[in-house]
């Protein structure tokens, strides 16, 4: 097989121990959703002439199908470019608030971050989300204004909105178009230029690799994505992950375009993959360091802060057979999806499943696509709950993460829920719209901040809220009383004392576990009352009266009552007494409770319930 004359040269520099490093700026993209980053990206590989404009695709980065579909990016993705004898290494990031670990990872692996605001939209609550993010590793921030090509753009006024933000000044606001091309080799001028060199160590250091995503291949087992940090790592070598103890070969090392292309040496700086035939899943973290087995590095690299899922729900599979299916499934989107948690649990009405953690409600729906997708399997996910602290008269502390989890009233001293700290961007004439609504789901104001001056001024709303409050449909409500413009990031704040209570739904007067829900007591009656309503709409009707309940404990708290498909056991009387009419009735109706009295009232209760449940 040959080789290229650089990697000739860079094999040469290596058994040499000469210290080697190749002109090279590692940056990414970071804005809010839809502000136009894989776009960007799109005609970066153009004007690098990564891939050819002939048979390029839009967002060429985003591989998935549901990315394609949706118009957004779920998943990080790196890729090399040449231009003017530099190494640029780019990773495209998500936007959306439920993605923020996946743009964190990135932001861990890169000295340089290209800050995008849609210059029609302006700066947006995920702008300063992730800018903070970037502003906490000490990235080198160039700040960039998109789609100046709309007819409503606005670059002054948005440029004093990054002004505002950031402290720079506006001859260090980019102008570009990811549409037309505009001002993009401009940008890539500005990164070789502003974006800093990796620090360079000499080859002969022990090697280190971090971690930074990886995927499952069927053929060649798990791929790591890797940011090199020390020395050098090249075919053949015995290497070992120091934090799983896993020893392998380097099987292939290489980096993306974004195919996988094979490199004889890989070195300190460099961005890309590597292979090394693990099966084993769980062998292969995210955070991770890769040393070498025969001159191991005597420190782990730093990785990243351990993922905290915010809402969890239980993962079923429709098919009882599927369990085993659904397991290594969950397991090849862990590798995949590092912020995915989950463990076993039993439903008596659902059988053997998972107890899943999500970073919120976009990363659950993302979750079931891929899975009936990618698998092929069809899953029941149960009502999201938030994690409850909960302090037992016996003093034990528990976290309950499942409605079946929460002990009896009497056991339990008090309860604590996750507040978040929530910040909204909307237009200064939806402010009132934005405090009411909050208001309802218990948030507390705090400050409000308004991101430039004069006329159509937007402001940013700072408040605590519940998580509780806000998994279900609370963007969807803050988009609808703002026309749509309003933006929402939140975080962790801490846990605060609250009064939960937990809510059964009885079908048939038997217990549905998989809609057992953890609400607040003073909320109780009137979610309760929304199930119930919800179910009876989407229920199938039985032969006989279906009685659909909501309980706290022994308590009824609504109810409703499905009439039942009756067949007309009188259509083949004709005149006669009216009496014979009524025997008739009077056996069917006896009919109906002999059925009920030898179990066969049972429901199956079907998919399309428990998701009218999951969107009330």
């Amino acid at each position: 097989m040959s080789i290229s004359a650089q990697d000739a040269t860079m094999t040469l520099k290596y058994l040499l121990n000469i210290s080697f490093m190749p002109d090279i700026r590692n940056f990414c993209i970071i804005a809010h959703i839809d502000h136009g980053k894989s776009t960007l990206a799109d005609r970066f590989l153009e004007v690098t002439n990564t891939v050819d404009s002939r048979n390029t695709t839009t967002q060429v980065l985003d591989t998935m199908e549901l990315e394609q579909e949706r118009g957004i990016t779920i998943k990080l993705q790196p890729v090399r470019m040449q231009y003017k004898d530099h190494t640029l290494n780019l990773i495209d990031t998500p936007g959306h608030v439920d993605f923020t670990y996946e743009v964190s990872r990135s932001l861990a692996a890169v000295e340089g971050a290209i800050l995008l605001v849609d210059a029609s939209q302006g700066v947006q609550a995920q702008t300063i989300g992730n800018l903070y993010l970037a502003l906490d590793q000490d990235l080198t921030i160039i700040p960039v204004l998109n789609k100046i090509d709309l007819p409503n753009a606005d670059p002054e006024k948005v440029s004093q909105e990054i002004i505002h933000l950031l402290g720079c000044k506006k001859e260090d606001i980019l102008m570009c178009s990811g549409k037309t091309g505009e001002g993009v080799t401009e940008l890539l001028d500005e990164v070789i230029k502003k974006v800093p060199q990796p620090e360079t160590t000499n080859t002969t250091k022990p090697p280190r690799a971090l971690i930074f995503d990886s995927f499952y291949d069927d053929y060649r087992g798990v791929i790591a994505s890797i940011r090199m940090v020390d020395g050098a790592f090249k075919k053949g070598e015995k290497v070992t992950f120091m934090g799983t103890k896993a020893q392998a070969e380097v099987l292939d090392i290489g980096h993306y375009t974004p195919k996988l292309i094979s490199d004889a040496v890989f070195e300190n700086g460099q961005i890309g993959y590597i292979v090394t035939g693990l099966k084993e899943l769980r062998e292969v973290r995210v955070g991770d360091t890769i040393t070498h087995t025969n001159n191991p590095a005597p420190d782990i690299l730093s990785g990243y802060k351990e993922v905290k899922p915010m809402v969890f729900a239980g993962i079923f599979p429709q098919e009882g057979d599927d369990y085993s299916a659904l397991r290594e499934a969950m397991d090849k989107l862990k590798l995949n999806d590092s912020a995915l948690v989950y463990e076993p649990e039993h439903s008596q009405a659902l059988g053997y499943g998972f107890r899943c953690g999500f970073l919120g409600m976009l990363h659950l729906e993302i979750f079931q696509e891929r899975v009936r997708r990618e698998f092929g399997l069809h899953i029941v996910a149960t009502v999201p709950s938030v994690a409850y602290h909960v302090f037992k008269t016996n003093q034990e502390t528990l976290i309950v993460k499942s409605p079946q989890d929460l002990p009896e009233v009497q056991q339990i001293e008090r309860l604590e829920e996750p507040w978040m700290t929530v910040d909204i961007i909307t237009p200064e004439n939806y402010i009132g719209n934005v405090m009411s609504l909050v208001s309802e789901r218990k948030g507390q104001y705090t400050t409000t901040e308004y991101l430039s001056t004069g006329s159509g001024q937007r402001a940013m709303l700072h408040y605590h809220m519940p998580l509780a409050s806000l998994i279900t449909d609370f963007y969807d409500k803050l988009k609808t009383v703002t026309s749509g413009y309003a933006s929402l990031s939140y975080e962790f704040k801490e846990y605060k004392k609250t009064d939960v209570v937990r809510l059964d739904i009885l079908v048939a007067e038997e217990k549905v576990e998989a809609l057992s829900t953890l609400v607040w007591k003073d909320e109780a009656f009137r979610i309760g009352k929304q199930i119930v309503n919800s179910l009876k709409e989407t229920l199938p009707r039985q032969q006989f009266v279906l009685k659909i309940q909501a309980a706290i404990g022994g308590k009824i708290v609504a109810g409703e009552r499905l009439s039942a498909i009756r067949k007309d056991v009188t259509a083949k009387l004709y005149g006669g007494d009216v009496t014979r009419k009524r025997k008739l009735l009077e056996k069917q109706k006896k009919g109906k409770k002999k059925m009920m009295a030898m179990g066969k009232g049972k429901v199956d209760i079907p998919t399309e319930a428990y998701l009218a449940v999951l969107k009330r």
